[in-house]
């Protein structure tokens, strides 16, 4: 049975943190492959203007297009609001002989409990976590622990909102974002 990672995120922008997730989800042994699931902005993310979904789709074919992984729309074309579990319920009936496992960091993990049909999501997939260095699971439940494996991670401390806020400052761009995207976002004049 092919195993398939699902990464899923905003990507607002995509940056080098999440290539770099990305290689140790690949590398781990415990998937085939890794699809990218570009999310719409989820109704709880308010916080600053929004870069239209074609435009960060483009930014992540980019971003991705040197590693083995498949970038997909598939939440854009599903009913709104996106929920993981109705993406991985799709994705399962259209191959049906894939096993799923949903891909995260150990940050996220802590949080995964308060999830919207969080108990759904291990209906149809066990959890792939990127380790965190100093991270207990002290609070995550259980059961949840369960269904979860743990993948070597050495994280880079950068966000999608560090990068918005610093987009003026070319060295902390050039540094954090691979230069396709670089690109698009002055093409376009993003994130000013």
């Amino acid at each position: 049975m092919k195993k398939i990672g699902l990464l899923g995120g905003t990507f607002d922008p995509v940056h080098k943190g999440h290539i770099k997730i990305a290689h140790s989800f690949l590398k781990s042994g415990f998937i085939d492959e890794l699809w990218v699931l570009l999310t719409p902005f989820p109704p709880h993310k308010k916080e600053h203007k929004k870069v239209p979904y074609s435009i960060r789709l483009e930014m992540l074919e980019a971003a991705f297009s040197e590693l083995n992984c498949k970038v997909l729309s598939v939440e854009n074309e599903l009913p709104k609001p996106s929920y993981t579990f109705r993406t991985i319920q799709y994705l399962k009936k259209i191959h049906p002989s894939f096993r799923f496992l949903f891909c995260m960091g150990e940050d996220s993990l802590s949080q995964f409990h308060t999830w919207k049909h969080h108990d759904k999501i291990l209906e149809e997939a066990d959890l792939l976590v990127a380790k965190r260095p100093n991270t207990n699971h002290n609070n995550v439940n259980k059961e949840i622990l369960k269904q979860t494996f743990f993948v070597d991670h050495e994280p880079v401390e950068i966000s999608s909102s560090d990068i918005r806020n610093r987009i003026e400052e070319k060295d902390f761009i050039n540094k954090n974002l691979p230069n396709h995207v670089i690109s698009i976002i002055e093409k376009e004049n993003l994130y000013r």
